[in-house]
């Protein structure tokens, strides 16, 4: 209609391909996702053992992926910003900062979260 062919549709499982490949990618490449990965091993094992309740499963699940989610983000944007820009640029080199910073803060949220929820498990 407006000139510009239309892209061919992709089917669910090239979708579900492309991303568990990057999943993977992010595993193997990143070693700070692989950290991450490791801690959300053991605050599923922790809340297992220690039979957190539904609401709590929500938060500590909620809190990992969101973890999860911006470091590969942030290696994304990492990748995307090298491919693009590869030399010094200053904006750009601001722009990766705050990305780092997204997933710090995210980090310490769910650092909050688990404390919430572990340390008075612990304690009694």
């Amino acid at each position: 209609m407006n000139g510009i062919p239309e892209k061919p549709r992709r089917t669910w499982s090239a979708k579900f391909t492309d991303a568990f490949r990057g999943l993977a990618a992010a595993v193997r490449t990143q070693s700070s996702f692989a950290v991450h990965l490791l801690a959300t091993v053991v605050v599923v094992a922790g809340a297992g053992v220690l039979r957190v309740s539904g609401v709590e499963w929500c938060l500590l699940v909620f809190a990992c992926a969101t973890v999860l989610t911006t470091e590969m983000i942030n290696t994304a944007l990492e990748r995307l910003a090298a491919a693009v820009h590869p030399q010094q640029s200053p904006l750009v080199g601001q722009a990766l900062d705050i990305a780092s910073g997204a997933v710090l803060v995210a980090s310490l949220g769910a650092v909050a979260i688990g404390a919430i929820v572990f340390i008075p498990r612990l304690l009694a």
